[in-house]
């Protein structure tokens, strides 16, 4: 079977791939698919996450696995795409750079019959160009708003007297 999936660019502008490709081929496959349809180098860390209908990030499954301690994260080059999507389970979110945070959200569109004589992956559609520069992202923490902490813990952070810290403990 050929998982048919829309890639877009989480940008202002409307920047739109949509990529073929086996169901048996790896999350690398994909990766590698999705950096030469946005016209990318492909060097740089990438992850890809999966993702609820509210594009949450959940799993991660890395490029490559660092090494640093004794972890359950799954790698790209052994993780095979059907294993993380399904008719069930069909966004996930991709990072590319984690420099520059080029960030895309994928979801699965279609499972099809592959085509007699297609070279997979195939990109069958591009819309919009990516821009010179990863689009600014707004990251929050859940739950996180300034006047939140100030309420919860009746703290004004502006009224440093009133805080009970020495601030030459050092």
């Amino acid at each position: 079977m050929v998982y048919r999936f829309r890639i877009i660019l989480d940008a202002h502008e409307d920047v739109i791939r949509d990529i073929e490709i086996e169901q048996t081929a790896t999350m690398e496959d994909f990766h590698n698919a999705i950096t030469q349809a946005y016209g990318f180098g492909g060097q740089e860390m990438a992850s890809f996450y999966t993702s609820n209908d509210m594009w949450e990030q959940k799993e991660e499954i890395v490029l490559f696995d660092m090494g640093l301690e004794e972890s359950l994260t799954r790698v790209m080059n052994e993780t095979i795409l059907e294993d993380v999507v399904s008719e069930k389970e069909t966004k996930l979110i991709y990072i590319y750079d984690f420099l520059t945070m080029w960030t895309f959200l994928v979801e699965l569109a279609e499972i099809a019959e592959p085509e007699h004589g297609m070279i997979y992956p195939n990109l069958m559609f591009a819309h919009g160009e990516i821009p010179d520069e990863a689009p600014d992202k707004e990251f929050v923490a859940k739950g996180d708003d300034e006047e939140g902490d100030e309420e919860e813990f009746g703290l004004d952070a502006e009224d440093y007297d009133s805080l009970d810290f020495d601030e030459n403990w050092n």
